[in-house]
């Protein structure tokens, strides 16, 4: 039986974070709670936490854990723009840098 919120964890926390370290990988982050930041935040549609019950792998139902794992394969493969998605989820928080 698929555990997809093992995958999502070790998605986050290992597999991001080392490809995020890669020589020409021009991710906008590489921390494992900012790679798990812009999938929560991006699954919600909004801040993650006025959605979920901390800590939010424990409280991830089935489906919403399959989506994550989606969203972050979508991202390692370039699917998914890291970039929009890290904007975005610092626009719902108020935290996006205005641009000079």
């Amino acid at each position: 039986m698929i555990d997809p919120v093992g995958r999502y964890l070790t998605l986050t926390q290992q597999v991001m974070p080392r490809l995020a370290s890669e020589p020409g990988r021009n991710w906008p982050v590489r921390n494992d709670h900012c790679f798990q930041r812009i999938v929560l935040d991006t699954l919600c549609g909004v801040v993650w936490y006025d959605h979920l019950v901390r800590p939010a792998y424990k409280h991830l139902t089935f489906d919403q854990a399959l989506q994550a794992v989606s969203l972050c394969d979508d991202i390692i493969t370039g699917r998914a723009n890291l970039h929009d998605l890290n904007r975005q989820s610092l626009a719902w928080r108020g935290k996006l840098r205005k641009q000079v």
